[in-house]
C-alpha cells in the first residue's frame, strides 16, 4: 500500500528523508575531538570529514535531479539511499582518519539523493506559497533531528565511543530505504518525464543561471547555508576547546541554535499564507544581518562569555529558518517542467559554497576562535545586502 500524496504520513516520510543530511553531520559533532584522538588526526583533518561530506553532497546533487526528471523520483531515490547505507557502514568500520574521510565522501554521494528528490517531489505536487509552507513545515520537523542529534551523539560518545553514531546512522538509513521501497509513491507524471543527456543537462543549467529570480534565491540560500555549515563544522571546537564546555554541555548549547532554526521555519510556515516568499525571505535576511553585525562586534569583547556568541547565533538561526525554505520554494516555483534539474543545481551550488566556507573556517579556527563569529556574521550581512539590492531593483522595474 502506497502512502497518500500530501497525507501526514507522506509528509513525515519526506521530512525524515530530508533529515538524512543533518543526521549525518550533527549526531557525530560531539565526537569530533575524540575522533581526532582515536584516529590521530589534527583539527583540520577531522573537520575535513565534514567538508568532504558537504563536497560529496554537492557533487551527488548534480546528477540525481536530472536523472529523476528522466526516470522518475522513486527509483533514483532508492539507488541513492542504498549508497548511503553502504557509506554509513564504511564510516563505522574506518580504522584511519583517511579511511573515514573517504567513507564520508561516498556516504554523502548517497545521502544527496534524498534532499534533491524530496524538493522535487514537493514541487511535483505543489507550487508557490503551498510549496513554501510544506517545505517550512518539513524544515521544522527536520529541525527536531539536529535538536536531538548532538545530545544523542554526546550520550553515545560518552557510553559507547565515536563509532556508535555511525552504527545508529546505518540502522536508520536502512529503515528509510525499506520504507521508501515499500510505501513511497511516484510523483512525477509520465508525460512530464524528460530526455536526459549530459549536454542537455548543461544547457538546462546554463538557462537557470541566467534567470534572475533563480539567481536571487540561490544566492540567498547559499549564504544562509554557508553560515549554518560553519556553525555545524566548527562549533564543537569553539565551545569545547575555547569556552571549555563538556560534550553534553555542547550538545545542549548546539540545541539552542537548532531551536532558533525551528522557530524560524515554523513562523515561516505560519506566515506563508499571509505573505509572499520574497517578503518572508527579506525578513529572514534582516535577522541574519542584525545578528551578524552583533556577533562581529561582540567578538572583540575583552572577556568573552558563552552568551556573547550563543545569543546572536540563536537569532541568526531564526533568520536561517526563514530564508532557507522560502528561498528554495522561490527558486523552484518558476520551473515545474524541470524541478529535479533546478533542485540539483541549487543544491550543488549551495553545498559547494558551504564546503568552501567550512574549509576556510577550519583553517582560521586554529588561529583565532572568533573566526566562527566573523564568517557567520559576514554571510549574514551579505544576505541582507542581497535582499536590499533585489528589493531596490524590483522597485526600479516597477517605476
Amino acid at each position: 500500500m502506497k502512502l497518500q500524496k500530501g497525507s501526514l504520513a507522506f509528509t513525515l516520510l519526506l521530512a525524515f528523508l530530508t533529515a538524512v543530511g543533518p543526521l549525518s553531520t550533527d549526531m557525530y559533532l560531539p565526537s569530533l575531538p575524540a575522533i581526532g584522538r582515536a584516529l590521530e588526526g589534527n583539527t583540520s583533518m577531522v573537520q575535513l570529514t565534514l567538508s568532504v561530506f558537504i563536497a560529496g553532497f554537492a557533487i551527488g546533487q548534480i546528477f540525481y535531479g536530472p536523472l529523476s526528471d528522466r526516470y522518475g523520483r522513486k527509483p533514483v531515490l532508492v539507488i541513492g539511499l542504498a549508497g548511503y547505507v553502504a557509506g554509513s557502514i564504511a564510516c563505522f568500520l574506518a580504522e584511519t582518519i583517511e579511511m573515514l574521510i573517504i567513507a564520508r565522501f561516498f556516504q554523502a554521494l548517497g545521502a544527496s539523493a534524498a534532499i534533491v528528490l524530496v524538493r522535487a517531489i514537493v514541487r511535483d505536487l505543489f507550487g508557490g506559497e503551498k510549496a513554501a509552507r510544506l517545505l517550512s513545515l518539513m524544515g521544522a520537523l527536520m529541525g527536531v533531528v539536529p535538536l536531538v542529534a548532538p545530545v544523542l551523539g554526546a550520550v553515545l560518545e560518552v557510553n559507547f565511543g565515536w563509532r556508535a553514531s555511525f552504527a545508529l546512522t546505518s540502522i536508520i538509513s536502512a529503515l528509510l530505504l525499506i520504507i521508501s521501497v515499500l510505501f513511497l509513491p511516484e510523483t512525477l507524471p509520465a508525460d512530464r518525464k524528460r530526455h536526459w543527456s549530459f549536454f542537455g543537462m548543461l544547457t538546462d543549467f546554463s538557462f537557470l543561471l541566467r534567470h534572475l529570480i533563480y539567481l536571487r534565491y540561490m544566492t540567498a540560500l547559499c549564504l544562509a547555508y554557508g553560515g549554518l555549515f560553519v556553525l555545524i563544522s566548527t562549533s564543537s571546537f569553539v565551545f569545547q576547546n575555547h569556552f571549555g564546555l563538556t560534550e553534553l554541555q555542547f550538545g545542549f548549547t548546539f540545541s539552542v541554535c537548532v531551536a532558533g532554526y525551528i522557530i524560524g521555519t515554523l513562523a515561516g510556515a505560519r506566515l506563508s499564507g499571509k505573505h509572499n516568499v520574497e517578503t518572508l525571505t527579506y525578513f529572514g535576511s534582516v535577522l541574519l544581518g542584525a545578528a551578524g553585525l552583533v556577533m562581529i562586534l561582540l567578538s572583540f569583547a575583552t572577556e568573552q562569555q558563552v552568551w556573547h556568541l550563543l545569543l546572536p547565533l540563536f537569532v541568526s538561526m531564526i533568520g536561517v529558518g526563514f530564508v532557507m525554505p522560502q528561498s528554495m520554494a522561490g527558486g523552484l516555483t518558476p520551473f515545474p517542467q524541470m524541478a529535479g534539474t533546478a533542485s540539483s543545481l541549487i543544491g550543488f551550488v549551495q553545498n559547494a559554497f558551504a564546503a568552501l566556507c567550512g574549509i576556510a573556517a577550519a583553517r582560521l579556527i586554529d588561529i583565532d576562535p572568533n573566526a566562527l563569529a566573523w564568517i557567520i556574521g559576514i554571510t549574514g550581512l551579505a544576505n541582507f545586502g542581497l535582499s536590499l539590492a533585489y528589493k531596490r531593483h524590483a522597485l526600479t522595474r516597477v517605476k
